[in-house]
């Protein structure tokens, strides 16, 4: 029944798009790496922000004016960036990472354990309260030894690839992937 149903679907000309899978955003991400912010401390990806949908709705939130994104902190507006870039459905979108977190946890899409793709919340003082969370990333990996691997914007001012101790993990926010 589904080879007849994709074939109908070839021949009327219907194009079909499979869901992009976490290795789709890592590459995204990944491509990133060695991207810096300019003098002011702003980056491609505040701009970019700045015009998105996600800006309007966290000005209309939490207050204050578009430009005020144009050199604030940008991991996560990184973290947004890939996802819109790879097609992500489900990744949220946000410019304040405990609000992210947040949105996460509503959709029933938080946790604690890493999986590659996932986006990572950490708190620097090592609290596990979302309310102390102070940067994001994504999951490249658990290398199953109390670390993972990450690639995050804002990092020394650039996208890096890092390895964290899960000590500073608030918890995990699972976007929608294809298998």
């Amino acid at each position: 029944m589904a080879v007849i149903l994709l074939v109908a679907a070839i021949l009327i000309g219907i194009r079909l798009q499979r869901s992009p899978t976490a290795d789709d955003a890592l590459k995204v991400a990944l491509s990133q790496v060695g991207t810096t912010e300019d003098a002011a401390g702003g980056s491609k990806f505040n701009q970019w922000f700045m015009s998105s949908p996600f800006a309007k709705a966290d000005v209309a939130r939490d207050g204050g004016s578009i430009g005020d994104y144009a050199n604030a902190s940008w991991c996560d507006m990184f973290v947004t960036w890939v996802g819109a870039q790879a097609g992500v459905k489900g990744i949220g979108g946000d410019a304040f990472t405990p609000a992210h977190a947040r949105w996460f946890e509503r959709q029933g899409r938080w946790g604690t354990t890493p999986k590659p793709g996932a986006v990572v919340f950490f708190s620097w003082n090592g609290g596990k309260d979302i309310g102390s969370i102070e940067h994001v990333g994504l999951v490249i990996k658990d290398n199953h030894d109390g670390t993972i691997q990450t690639v995050e914007g804002n990092t020394d001012n650039a996208v890096k690839v890092r390895t964290r101790s899960k000590d500073y993990v608030v918890g995990y926010g699972y976007p929608e992937y294809s298998a």
